[in-house]
């Protein structure tokens, strides 16, 4: 049994308050292997997912497994997770995760690559919905951590 990914947002949702940022993926293993694309930051898709006509950008990757994915209109697709790769969200710390790769129509000649919660978690970013933007998650300070006995 395939795991199955699911989207959580409705086709019928609008477009005001997109967030749309750089990316570079790269592989880890070969250096100068990698993409650069401006992707919609998507909390309801599970991870970084890029077109699959761009995995051959990325060279061989050391693990890959064959997922099915449910879109937001329902319909299951099947994609395929790779990686390790090095996943760089705008200028902020690059880290170390995986990629969907999906089968991807082009709108007006362009793809639109998602970056997912999975991989905002990851990169310690939340989104900033007052400032449409990302920003870093403050470090927790355990300092003020009290015990209670």
């Amino acid at each position: 049994m395939r795991p199955i990914l699911r989207r959580h947002r409705s086709p019928d949702e609008g477009r005001t308050g997109r967030i749309v940022t750089s990316v570079t993926v790269g592989n880890i293993i070969e250096a100068g292997r990698e993409v650069r694309c401006d992707a919609l930051v998507d909390t309801g898709a599970y991870c970084l997912t890029l077109p699959a006509v761009w995995k051959e950008r990325l060279g061989a990757l050391p693990m890959s497994r064959v997922v099915e994915a449910e879109m937001a209109d329902h319909h299951v697709v099947q994609g395929e997770i790779c990686g390790p790769v090095r996943i760089r969200i705008d200028a902020f710390d690059a880290i170390a995760g995986e990629v969907l790769f999906l089968e991807m129509a082009p709108e007006d000649g362009l793809y639109e690559p998602l970056i997912g919660y999975i991989t905002l978690e990851q990169s310690r970013l939340v989104v900033d919905m007052v400032g449409h933007r990302l920003v870093r998650l403050p470090p927790v300070d355990l300092k003020r951590v009290r015990r209670v006995a």
